[in-house]
């Protein structure tokens, strides 16, 4: 098992931050606001999933090896008011590789079901996806 941890703080009436991996990272935690422009839960949450893919993209491509020049990720959360919940993900994710679409379809496979972040998220919600190669230019 491995476990993370995080350090975060907040001052009333003021910004928050979260100490992760060596990193502070601003967080807007402000209510009744005007947004401070920095990520709130709900945007880091949808980072965490878009990081999670993007990581399991990184270890298919040592494992498989499956070959890419690059990778972008969209992902869209909705959330409900009653009960509070997120509901449903959406995300696009779009890889420049030379490999076919067998070994496309694969390693998405493999993001679906061995991603951490991907599947206890999938688990409480509606996760839909696609995945899209762009020939490399080379």
């Amino acid at each position: 098992m491995t476990t993370y941890r995080i350090h975060a703080r907040s001052v009333a009436g003021s910004g928050a931050t979260i100490d992760a991996a060596e990193r502070v990272l601003p967080v807007d935690v402000a209510w009744d606001t005007d947004p401070t422009g920095d990520p709130g839960p709900a945007e880091l949450l949808a980072s965490a999933f878009a990081a999670c893919l993007l990581k399991g993209l990184a270890r298919a491509g040592a494992m498989m090896p499956f070959r890419y020049e690059s990778a972008e990720v969209d992902v869209s959360l909705t959330r409900e008011d009653l009960p509070p919940r997120f509901s449903a993900i959406d995300y696009e994710l779009r890889i420049v590789t030379d490999e076919d679409e067998r070994r496309g379809d694969l390693v998405h496979r493999n993001l679906r079901q061995f991603g951490t972040v991907y599947t206890t998220l999938a688990a409480s919600c509606a996760v839909t996806g696609t995945l899209t190669l762009i020939p490399s230019a080379a």
